[in-house]
């Protein structure tokens, strides 16, 4: 029957619905909707999980309506009445069929953090002068991403090089499912290129590392004063050159983790103190949700995540004007096109070959113990 893995989603889908219903009776509790702040919380919570639950009961009914064309289609008493059945069978498969479709996708967002606004960082790695270029140009390229989707890009702290290349930039990027599009950027990019410096033609290979962190909020990180220092001093441009002379320049040194993080481009030290804080609260919520990533993926063959942190993600290929994204096999994308921010075939790519990996991951975050096996 091609109902039986429809059946067991049903039954994984079940606990999503009482939580659901759970959810609705909360919110019409007195004692909720008097508290803004658990009323809101509570809200989104349900408007976040309300698509699939909508979902769940489409694909119950259209289950029962499955069984009694069934059962009609193996009659032998009256044979037009079952021929109509068999054709209504097949119709019902399609609907099941792209149902479940859009159930798994909806379970492979990462509901929690997919909605939110980003920090996206980026490093120069291996390469010297022309990783810091490199680095440089890969900023460009999030920043007409934005521009691309509309969203607001605003540069926290930059660290020039010497030629005019950037060592290390923190970008704030505010926008809808911001996170859930750029978190497949996290990783090693590689470019192969010459660089203007390079007399005899040769190819250099350089790297630039991109970290892409959600926004959290306070309730989520509590950092005790105690474990940071905070210093401050006076910010600089390119080549050295002060910004102000005035110490506006914060850096914030987090001794348990030993996270260290700085913010210089804004005049006011209140300002670059805040947006420090806000970064260091990112990164320590990504420390946490990669060790809960590290338990699960050690039980797993393919890791997910923060396993693929340390590897080579994509190369940037200029000789042959080629980007190279290596964990979709078989797969070049124009590289002008790529650099000019235009990255939505990779990421629905990348979110494709992503979807099958962390279903079984999203439907345990989701208290729905059942195999993912179709």
């Amino acid at each position: 029957m091609a109902t039986r893995s429809n059946d067991n989603l049903l039954s994984c889908l079940h606990n999503l619905h009482e939580k659901t219903e759970s959810l609705t009776r909360q919110l019409a509790e007195p004692d909720i909707t008097s508290n803004q702040e658990v009323y809101r919380d509570l809200s989104k919570e349900l408007s976040r999980i309300k698509p699939l639950d909508n979902l769940y009961l489409e694909l119950r009914k259209i289950t029962r309506e499955y069984a009694e064309a069934e059962e009609m289609a193996d009659s032998e008493d009256d044979p037009e009445l079952a021929e109509l059945a068999s054709n209504e069978l097949a119709s019902l498969e399609e609907r099941i069929a792209s149902i479940s479709v859009q159930v798994r996708r909806l379970l492979v967002r990462d509901t929690a953090t997919d909605h939110r606004n980003v920090y996206l960082e980026i490093r120069a790695g291996a390469g010297g002068d022309e990783a810091s270029l490199f680095a440089a140009d890969l900023l460009r390229m999030y920043h007409r991403v934005a521009e691309r989707r509309n969203w607001k890009a605003g540069v926290i702290s930059t660290t020039y090089s010497t030629i005019g290349g950037i060592k290390e930039v923190i970008l704030h990027i505010r926008g809808e499912d911001a996170y859930g599009q750029l978190k497949f950027e996290s990783g090693v990019h590689r470019v192969q290129r010459v660089p203007s410096t390079e007399s005899s033609g040769r190819i250099h290979t350089s790297t630039a590392t991109v970290a892409v962190l959600p926004e959290v909020r306070d309730v989520e990180v509590s950092i005790n004063p105690a474990d940071i220092r905070i210093d401050t001093y006076r910010a600089s441009g390119h080549g050295g050159q002060h910004v102000n002379k005035t110490e506006s320049a914060v850096r914030i040194t987090h001794f348990p983790s030993g996270i260290v993080v700085t913010c210089q481009d804004e005049s006011s030290q209140h300002k670059n103190r805040d947006k420090a804080l806000a970064v260091l609260k990112s990164r320590l919520y990504e420390e946490e949700m990669h060790r809960q990533e590290a338990d699960i993926a050690s039980n797993r063959r393919s890791q997910v995540g923060s396993g693929e942190r340390s590897e080579k993600i994509r190369t940037y290929n200029f000789p042959q004007s080629r980007a190279t994204d290596h964990r979709i096999s078989g797969r070049n994308f124009n590289l002008e096109t790529i650099l000019d921010g235009n990255l939505e075939d990779l990421l629905a790519s990348l979110a494709e070959d992503h979807q099958e990996r962390v279903l079984e991951q999203r439907f345990r975050e989701l208290s729905l113990p059942c195999s993912t096996e179709s």
